[in-house]
């Protein structure tokens, strides 16, 4: 056969074949980026555009997962903004109060305690591999996007929950335990801190239990002697308590079948970061100023590391993103806490 013609067949065969080829599985591709004239193959075609829309879906999935994920730290905490590295709360050791104004105006002083709050950084990262990109086999992290954006909607409530776990044995502004039996006021000592066990099986075991906290709170002074009017509205527990915290508050008659006298007194609130499964709480949330306090100086946000031409991606074929945040806990008023051991 003439050569000339051969080389017609053989053109004609590789036509057929292209022909039959998905559209796209062989095709030239211009990357925007470099101007360059790319050929991909049955995958995804990795350039800038490419990589910023991978990322731009990732974040999306973040703040979606973030958005939609529950929190309870509110509820016994209030957000305090921070603009440096630390802040000072002094302040806490002068309970403000109206009095009658007579003659020159009575000034508080604050005491020498010293209690600050130390920004703290938080991160939760997340590799991609570049070849999962362009094999498209970017599912798999979809679902860690979400987590992480869970995670960093619930960092809050992380701080908060270590705080209340620790309030047996950490310090708060007047250099006691929060939770503790000889806070000093006024020359006198006063506890938040009881050890009985919380309880609905008796009208006398819950007037023991979550009425003699309710009573001690409703009874604490400040230092000039004046009612505070602590106003126990939150009973905190963990999940081994909620049965018998919700008979307690929501039952018309406890299970020695008498009356319940704190039927509707607080709101149960259940968390199970709670690490006793002893140990219960009674909250004042109706002040300005909460229990626990969670500082914030950077609010959790979405970060990547796209860039090509960093050293992770160059040596190790690894783009990253994730969540960083800066914040802290710590302690408000003890007068508004009661917390017993169990």
């Amino acid at each position: 056969m003439h050569f000339s013609k051969i080389l017609t067949l053989i053109g004609a065969g590789l036509v057929a074949l292209l022909a039959l080829l998905p559209f796209g599985a062989i095709a030239g591709q211009h990357d925007a980026g470099s101007g360059i004239e790319l050929l991909g193959f049955a995958g995804m075609l990795v350039n800038k555009d490419t990589i910023s829309n991978v990322f731009i879906s990732l974040k999306t999935s973040f703040v979606n997962a973030f958005d939609a994920a529950p929190s309870v730290w509110q509820k016994i905490a209030m957000k305090v903004p921070s603009t440096t590295g630390q802040n000072d709360y002094a302040w806490l050791s002068a309970f403000p109060k109206m009095r009658k104004w007579v003659g020159d105006k009575f000034v508080k002083s604050l005491e020498a305690f010293k209690y600050t709050i130390v920004n703290d950084d938080w991160e939760a990262t997340i590799e991609v591999d570049r070849n999962h990109i362009e094999d498209d086999q970017l599912g798999i992290y979809a679902p860690q996007a979400q987590m992480a954006g869970f995670s960093a909607k619930q960092l809050p409530d992380e701080i908060v929950m270590a705080l209340v776990n620790g309030g047996f044995a950490n310090q708060c502004y007047d250099g006691q335990y929060y939770f503790d039996t000889d806070h000093p006021v006024a020359g006198a000592s006063v506890s938040n801190k009881g050890a009985v066990a919380l309880s609905a099986a008796t009208q006398a075991l819950a007037i023991a239990s979550y009425g003699a906290g309710r009573t001690a709170m409703r009874k604490f002074k400040d230092d000039e002697g004046r009612p505070l009017n602590i106003i126990p509205n939150v009973l905190l527990v963990p999940p081994a308590l909620e049965a018998i915290a919700l008979a307690l508050i929501n039952n018309d008659r406890l299970d020695d079948g008498k009356a319940n006298p704190y039927k509707g007194t607080a709101e149960v609130v259940v968390d199970a970061r709670l690490t006793s499964d002893t140990a219960w709480f009674l909250l004042d949330t109706t002040k300005p100023v909460k229990p626990f306090i969670y500082q914030e100086r950077k609010a959790p946000v979405f970060v990547e590391q796209i860039d090509p031409q960093t050293d992770d991606v160059f040596s190790r074929k690894k783009f990253k993103f994730g969540a960083e945040a800066r914040a802290a806990g710590g302690y408000g008023f003890w007068q508004m806490a009661w917390g017993s051991t169990g």
